[in-house]
């Protein structure tokens, strides 16, 4: 059997297929990053879910593409991770900006970025794929992302810049505080994930004018940083995965159209796509 996983920082979407082809099961589990989960917590996450133990020893080939996966050394730590779980599994580890190219990819070079819990782009033409500018994390980068707007929905509530309505709403929503949001952004593990946590609050005020400004500047920041950073940019489509991007669309375009950039497609979860994709052009099925 073939496992084909998908990885943002907060979600991993798996898809279980036969020798086939044919889809045997699909099951979400939290995301790994290896800038901040272990290969010893990516297996002992792994164990302890029953879906996981009922196939672990029927799985023989993996593709995992996830968040962080940058380099050789990174993706072997999540490939360790694996190894000690699928003890029989051929495991290919790649970046989720990879997953994002192959499952937006329609046979023409495009531009394929990535804007849910972080956010990146390449420029892939069907063969080869190239970065123009790195992707800094939710420190120094992440723009337009799940952790930026949640950077922007706490710092306006903790300088008292929110509406009074939105503000009273927040409260409801999550009962939080100065003492515990510096705490979770600041000594907690994964404030990158909490970071995100809050864009589904900034989505759901998304036509108040004051979020409408912050989402609509993030798009605008992001595409001119890493979009508009291709010599193929004004000539080619550019399509999206992430959440950010499907939840807040109507934005999105709005930005790729005053920035003249020829918008393509955006798709939620992009392991439908990938899926696709290896079917076509990476999988040697059996009849």
């Amino acid at each position: 059997m073939i496992l084909i996983a998908e990885s943002g920082s907060t979600k991993c979407d798996w898809v279980l297929l036969n020798r086939d082809g044919s889809e045997a099961d699909r099951f979400s589990t939290m995301g790994f990053n290896p800038y901040f989960h272990s290969a010893r917590f990516v297996a002992e996450h792994l164990r302890n879910l029953q879906r996981v133990q009922k196939l672990r020893k029927d799985v023989e080939m993996i593709f995992f593409y996830g968040a962080g996966c940058s380099t050789e050394p990174l993706k072997q730590e999540i490939k360790r991770g694996l190894e000690q779980v699928f003890v029989h599994a051929e495991i290919e580890v790649d970046h989720d900006l990879v997953a994002a190219a192959y499952s937006t990819y329609n046979g023409e070079p495009e531009i394929a970025c990535i804007i849910g819990t972080g956010s990146n782009s390449c420029y892939f033409d069907g063969h080869s794929l190239r970065e123009e500018v790195p992707a800094l994390a939710f420190i120094l980068g992440d723009e337009a992302s799940g952790s930026y707007l949640g950077k922007k929905l706490l710092s306006a509530f903790l300088y008292k810049q929110l509406p009074k309505s939105i503000e009273e709403d927040f409260l409801a929503t999550y009962h939080t505080d100065k003492d515990e949001i510096i705490d979770n952004v600041y000594n907690q593990p994964n404030a990158n994930v909490y970071l995100a946590g809050f864009a589904r609050f900034v989505s759901k005020h998304k036509e108040d004018p004051f979020f409408e400004k912050i989402i609509y500047e993030g798009f605008l920041l992001f595409l001119r940083m890493h979009v508009l950073c291709f010599p193929e940019s004004k000539n080619t489509t550019v399509n999206f995965v992430g959440s950010v991007a499907y939840h807040m669309e109507s934005l999105l375009r709005r930005a790729c159209k005053d920035l003249d950039i020829k918008y393509g497609r955006v798709i939620k979860k992009p392991v439908d796509g990938l899926v696709a994709y290896h079917l076509k052009h990476k999988i040697q099925l059996e009849a």
